[in-house]
């Protein structure tokens, strides 16, 4: 079966800076330097925001930016639209510097590229579904039948059909997400930024909508950098994670590099909680086939999880699995020693 279409831009951000205050480009070369964020702040008062930062995102894929409070994930996605602009460095979207853009050009770029999903839903109150999911490609002028084709395809992919003549008051925290959802997937935007979008949800509802952005992705293929505080999301979610700290990024990669290689003490406080059977691929915990054939054994895929392949092992009363590419092909094995090592790593 073919891959779908990536429908998705390149998302480059180059040496990135974000001083906020009165004279912010006084003081960058000083930042360069290496002065921290409490001396600019405590010699020139001016607050540090984002510092060099530096993050290539694959079109197509779920970019996460994770980060606890004031880590500055938020002011880089709005750099991305400029809803901020930049004190120094580049915003690259399919090869052009959105930092370069002229106010029309910039206009055409928000209406056209990108799409946003905010945490407090942002939907306007006197506006029933429909007219919500259809403001983007009203704001465009497409004619009224385009606009109403597009938002029911959809409200009803999102699981809202039939509330399309509800108003916000009606609906709960987790059907207004979807709305908002529906409205920036309508739009039909190479680039969907989706800021702390789950964050106000109750947990159940939370993973369900996340369901919903992975299923709806394998469809689109649109480029999504996604903004977190919570780690489980970002793992769930990323196919590329990068995690920052007072403004600057500590470490960037797949979820099996944060989860495996965390780059220091700070990452590693993230990770120690983690349940690894639900994240740890079986690729990467498996003995590879170097030159042998596989014994008859289950088996299981290779992006599959550890904790599906202790099921299996579990279900055909065995204690090793062969492990198999998407074509099939036998490349690995991984027996319980494995699984427990990946799980349980500090009990080595």
């Amino acid at each position: 079966m073919a891959e779908p279409a990536t429908t998705g831009l390149g998302l480059e951000i180059r040496n990135l800076y974000k001083i906020f205050g009165t004279a912010p480009q006084r003081h960058v070369e000083a930042v360069r330097n290496g002065m921290t964020k409490a001396e600019l702040n405590e010699k020139h008062q001016h607050v540090l925001g984002l510092r060099n930062i530096n993050i290539e995102m694959p079109a197509g894929a779920i970019q996460v930016i994770m980060g606890l409070s004031g880590s500055g994930k938020s002011t880089l996605i709005r750099h991305i639209n400029r809803l901020i602009d930049p004190t120094a460095g580049e915003v690259l979207v399919g090869g052009t510097d959105v930092v370069k853009m002229s106010a029309r050009d910039l206009r055409d770029f928000r209406r056209h590229q990108t799409a946003m999903v905010f945490q407090k839903f942002a939907l306007l109150p006197h506006r029933n579904v429909l007219d919500n999911t259809v403001y983007g490609l009203e704001v465009q002028g497409l004619p009224r039948a385009k606009q109403v084709d597009a938002a029911m395809r959809w409200i009803e992919r999102v699981g809202l059909k039939g509330f399309e003549d509800r108003f916000p008051n009606q609906l709960s925290g987790g059907m207004q997400q979807r709305v908002g959802l529906a409205r920036a997937l309508t739009n039909d935007a190479p680039i969907l930024l989706m800021d702390e979008a789950y964050s106000a949800l109750d947990p159940l509802i939370r993973v369900d909508m996340q369901t919903v952005l992975l299923d709806i992705q394998k469809e689109i293929r649109k480029t999504v950098v996604f903004i977190t505080h919570d780690l489980d999301e970002a793992l769930r979610l990323g196919d590329r994670i990068a995690i920052l700290r007072d403004g600057e990024v500590v470490q960037q990669g797949t979820s099996q590099d944060i989860v495996l290689r965390p780059a220091d003490d700070y990452i590693e406080s993230f990770v120690k909680e983690v349940n690894r059977g639900r994240v740890v691929r079986v690729d990467s915990a498996m003995v590879p086939l170097v030159g042998e054939s596989a014994e008859a054994a289950p088996t299981v895929p290779a992006d599959a999880m550890i904790e599906a392949a202790a099921h299996a092992m579990k279900v055909h009363a065995t204690d090793a699995v062969t492990v198999v590419d998407a074509a099939g092909r036998p490349i690995g094995r991984i027996t319980m020693r494995e699984v427990l090592a990946a799980m349980f790593p500090d009990a080595r």
